[in-house]
This record gives structure tokens, C-alpha cells and sequence, in this order.
């Protein structure tokens, strides 16, 4: 028995526990090193949390049929999206800066000028401090391995869903 093929409850769980993982190191970098979140790294938290809580319920809930599995996957997938399309632009932003200096207005009078969506898209227009790289590991700022981590947990729960062949001993 190959101990490398999870159920999909285990492969679901295991997103679970990666994007639980993240978001503890997101608020441990903001409260204990001192790094405040701009505008992107909000809306990515926000997108780590759903994908989380759509991995979690799927994992709980493990499907029996491949309908639910990829049902799930495709859920999963969707907060993925989003996050790779928040990750990539702000990447682009610390790629690219912008001649101003700020990223203007705070996320609070945003969402109360635009609501959430119209929030969700004038964030794409962040410019200034968006581009500041406060954080790099191997080279890297936060917002690039969080397009690294949203690639692999998109691809993942797809896997999970379409490919995977399920192992017996995990229950799955």
C-alpha cells in the first residue's frame, strides 16, 4: 500500500491545515514583527480564509461520488482563483511600482464608498506603499509566495476532485 495516496478527506483536510497555517503566520508577521497589511494582503488573507473554510467542509464532509469530490474541487478552486488574480497583481505592484507614493484611501472607507465588490476591484488599482517589500524569504516577497501557495492549493484540490484515486485506509 503506497502511504503517499491520501483519501480526498486527507487531501482536503491537509488545504485546510496549509491555509490555517498561512493566515497564523500572516497575523504573526503583522503583531509580532511589526508589518501592516496593505489593501492586496487583506483581500488575499480573506481569500486563504474561504479557501480554507471550503477545504475544511469538504474534508469533513468527504463525498462518496466523484460528482461531490469534483463538486468540492471546483469550489475550492474558485477562492483560489481570486487569490492567485490578488497575489499576481500585487506581485506585479512590488514588480513594477508606481510613481505615488500611497495606496490611498484606507480599506475601510473603500468598502464604505464602493462596497465589497467595488472594494474588491479598486484594490487592483493599488498603488504606493503596496509596492513596498517589507519581507522576503529566498528571495521572495510575501505576496509571491502567496501566488506560489495559491497556485499549489488551486491545483491541489483539482487533483483531489478529478485525478486523485482514493486510498481505503483513510476512510475517504
Amino acid at each position: 500500500m503506497n502511504p503517499f495516496r491520501w483519501s480526498f478527506r486527507a487531501q482536503f483536510l491537509f488545504g485546510f491545515a496549509c491555509c490555517a497555517g498561512l493566515l497564523g503566520y500572516a497575523l504573526f508577521v503583522q503583531f509580532q514583527l511589526g508589518i501592516e497589511p496593505c489593501a492586496f494582503c487583506i483581500f488575499q488573507r480573506i481569500c486563504f480564509a474561504a479557501l480554507g473554510l471550503v477545504f475544511l467542509a469538504g474534508g469533513l464532509l468527504a463525498p462518496k461520488g466523484a460528482a461531490g469530490r469534483r463538486f468540492w474541487s471546483v469550489l475550492a478552486f474558485i477562492p483560489a482563483v481570486a487569490g492567485m488574480a490578488y497575489a499576481g497583481r500585487h506581485t506585479w505592484v512590488q514588480l513594477n511600482p508606481p510613481e505615488l507614493p500611497t495606496c490611498g484611501p484606507g480599506l475601510n472607507y473603500i468598502v464604505e464608498q464602493y462596497s465589497w465588490l467595488g472594494a474588491a476591484r479598486k484594490m487592483l488599482q493599488a498603488t504606493g506603499d503596496c509596492s513596498n517589500i517589507d519581507w522576503q524569504f529566498l528571495g521572495l516577497s510575501m505576496p509571491m509566495w502567496a501566488l506560489i501557495w495559491f497556485v499549489g492549493l488551486g491545483l491541489g484540490a483539482l487533483y483531489a476532485g478529478f485525478k486523485a484515486r482514493h486510498a481505503r485506509w483513510f476512510h475517504g
